[in-house]
């Protein structure tokens, strides 16, 4: 029981650092329905007016992100957020471990969600320069899709999650891989025409 709370408190604060709102609002939704269980003071999550704020934000997070240029603003007022809701969805779930300090555990949630959060941030510029602005929507879908799928797979299914995060893993090399190679090649391409 220990070890699937945490496995799901890592979920949770990762998908966190793609899009706070998305773990956070099927959390409260959850603990609305009474499927988890929310400590108090994260028992908060549940209130209508929680809920009812969450869907809001996730709305303009979700139209902000899909923009080229404003993705980047979004970004920069993220970084701050979505570190935020990382360290309070791990530690309402380690919370549930006995013995678990509450400060480590938002301490770990906040560095973990800040990572996927920094990760996402570098490479959205990138995105946007290469393909011309055509990439950032693309892009915006696949991390809410995934934010999504990995909160759930964190609740439902810890043990999927972990295969889960290994193939986004394996993927993530794949195409930076290819993307060295491209870039090498171009280059070897631009050295050769002088």
């Amino acid at each position: 029981m220990a070890l699937t709370n945490i496995v799901s408190a890592f979920g949770l604060a990762g998908a966190a650092g793609l899009n706070a709102y998305i773990p956070l609002l099927i959390v409260a939704i959850l603990g609305r329905a009474e499927v988890v269980k929310l400590n108090a003071p994260f028992d908060i999550l549940t209130s209508w007016w929680a809920i009812g704020a969450l869907v809001i934000l996730l709305i303009v997070e979700v139209v902000v992100d899909k923009v080229p240029g404003a993705d980047h603003v979004n970004d920069v007022i993220q970084t701050f957020i979505r570190p935020a809701a990382g360290a309070i969805l791990f530690a309402a779930n380690v919370g549930l471990v006995k013995d678990a300090s509450p400060l480590l555990a938002l301490i770990v949630g906040l560095l973990l969600a800040f990572g996927v959060h920094a990760t996402k941030a570098a490479a959205r510029p990138v995105i946007n320069a290469t393909t011309l602005g055509i990439g950032a929507p693309v892009v915006s879908v696949v991390e809410d899709v995934t934010s999504a799928i990995a909160s759930i797979l964190a609740i439902y299914a810890p043990v999927l999650l972990v295969l889960f995060v290994a193939a986004l893993a394996f993927i993530a090399y794949k195409v930076f891989n290819r993307f060295q190679r491209r870039r090498a090649n171009a280059n070897r391409v631009a050295r050769e025409q002088l």
